[in-house]
């Protein structure tokens, strides 16, 4: 009798330690990070066989998505996984039924903690194991079981009540584990899916290349993209040579490592070492942690410097010797560190004339790239201007959330015409401008362009199109485009009567009907 009063004494002084430990949890469970979480259900687990005067703990969940049983921590079992079958074991017994069992006779009789034994060099005897239930949804989310009971008896109903409601406790916590480890997962599949349609969006918009001079460049990022070979892409600003940069990595064999983008033009020049090369904290004046440098950022993948042109001429012996050395040290720091990593770079200017100025060092010329391509602009290859209109337009009314469905037959001659100076930076630009003025549904109408292409409009009506925004034509093509506009304008003028056009054209009108003939003007 004396016993069990004790017994009773022992187990309302448990309650009373656990519902004092869920009373301080509740109060600080809201600003707990998932580390706190985990911290907490470790001690849970080094705490628990000395509460019960057992030997381990180990806590089971159910994977989402795979409904596989897997052990999540537990003592003796550090770098192990101990996968118990649904069938067969007594933890799939618990999660299956969700009823709690005590069983003490495991010596004696077969089951997969013989297996689980031989893992974690163990011997089970006796064994407390109840379901962990599931807050989200209807079941059971785990199960938490406590082995070897110390003394003769094993465990009992008792031990099993209390470990259900410890279980009750933890419930809370595991769950929030198992939801942040699956938003974790849904947010890495996202990303993936995410990356593989951008890769997608990015080779359909560069792969457009209706003209000669794109079909040639992409023939040749094709062939060198899984090469370890490093690339100079050079061309006026606008015509999408960090595209170009970014496409040559996705087609390569790196495209699931780190594309590495740098200005060089955005760093000041006391600042790119530690930029490039990293420092150790306290190298220097603010130097509050240890930080990466670029070098080390774009390991296994690729690093882009845009506008290498701009690297100041002190600077550039440190890059000369990492590219021959593939190696270099945090600022603060002796510790050398490998790099792997391909290089694009990137220029607005004529590399090799800055070389020969004196502007580029001769040795980092010949040892930063093997290869050069040169991108035309958008002037000089009007046969991609309107697949590539299409192509943004498509892809702004899905950023915009809108349904425009093309362009006036005036937009498309226009955007023909046009020089195009931003080059495709400046076309992408004009489209986000069409489809943010035009309403859903309409086509999008001349009126709606920006000035610079307005005003290109008026002056090519008139005959005398401005010169900054001319495009570059043979001699006779732009003599033709004189004449036409001239003849168009007299016979506006007399309206129609073609031989007071010729008069005002001092020509003869049997000369303005072969004009008209040649250039189809009615």
């Amino acid at each position: 009798m004396v016993s069990k009063i004790s017994d009773v004494s022992k187990e309302a002084v448990s309650r009373r330690r656990l519902a004092a430990l869920r009373n301080r949890l509740s109060q600080v469970m809201a600003s707990w990070t998932e580390k706190d979480y985990h911290s907490f259900l470790m001690f849970f687990v080094r705490m628990l066989p000395a509460f019960f005067d057992a030997e381990r703990c180990t806590i089971f969940i159910i994977e989402l998505g795979t409904e596989k049983i897997c052990s999540m921590y537990g003592t003796g079992i550090e770098g192990r996984r101990i996968e118990p079958p649904r069938e067969g074991s007594i933890v799939g017994e618990v999660i299956t039924s969700g009823r709690g069992v005590v069983a003490n006779d495991l010596d004696q009789r077969p089951g997969y903690h013989v297996q689980a034994d031989e893992l974690t060099d163990f011997a089970t005897r006796t064994m407390v194991c109840a379901p962990i239930e599931n807050l989200t949804a209807v079941g059971v989310a785990g199960a938490i079981q406590i082995l070897n009971k110390k003394n003769e008896q094993g465990f009992d109903d008792a031990d099993l009540h209390l470990l259900e409601e410890i279980s009750r406790y933890l419930t809370t916590f595991i769950e929030s584990i198992i939801l942040n480890q699956e938003i974790l997962r849904l947010s890495r599949q996202l990303k993936t899916e995410m990356s593989e349609l951008d890769r997608h969006l990015l080779q359909r918009t560069m792969l457009i290349a209706e003209s000669n001079a794109m079909r040639e460049i992409i023939a040749l990022v094709s062939e060198i993209s899984n090469s370890p070979v490093n690339v100079l892409l050079q061309g006026e600003n606008g015509t999408g040579k960090e595209l170009m940069a970014r496409l040559i990595h996705e087609l390569s064999d790196r495209r699931d490592k780190p594309f590495v983008a740098v200005n060089c033009t955005a760093i000041p020049e006391n600042l790119l070492e530690s930029e490039f090369f990293g420092f150790e904290k306290g190298a220097f004046t603010g130097a509050d942690k240890t930080t990466i440098g670029r070098f080390e950022a774009a390991e296994g993948g690729t690093l882009f410097l845009d506008e290498i042109a701009e690297l100041p001429l002190s600077q550039q012996p440190k890059f000369l010797r990492v590219l021959e050395e593939g190696e270099g040290s945090r600022l603060g720091s002796s510790t050398v560190i490998p790099y792997d990593f391909r290089v694009i770079c990137a220029s607005n200017k004529d590399l090799e004339e800055e070389k020969e100025q004196g502007r580029f060092r001769e040795d980092l010329y010949f040892r930063l790239f093997s290869i050069d391509i040169n991108i035309p602009p958008l002037r000089e290859r009007p046969d991609d201007i309107l697949p590539m209109a299409t192509s943004f337009l498509a892809e702004i009314n899905r950023q915009f959330k809108k349904s425009v469905p093309g362009f006036s037959p005036e937009v498309l001659t226009l955007f023909e015409q046009y020089v195009w100076p931003g080059n495709v930076r400046q076309l992408k630009r004009e489209i986000e401008r069409l489809v943010a003025l035009t309403e859903n549904g309409k086509i999008i109408q001349p009126e709606k362009c920006s000035a610079q292409l307005r005003s290109f409009q008026a002056a090519e009506a008139s005959g005398m199109p401005d010169e900054k925004s001319m495009r570059i034509r043979s001699l006779p093509e732009a003599v033709q485009k004189l004449e036409i506009a001239l003849i168009q304008k007299a016979l506006v003028e007399t309206r129609g009567n073609k031989s007071q056009a010729a008069k005002i054209l001092k020509i003869t009108r049997q000369g303005l009907l072969k004009k008209m003939k040649r250039y189809k003007l009615g």
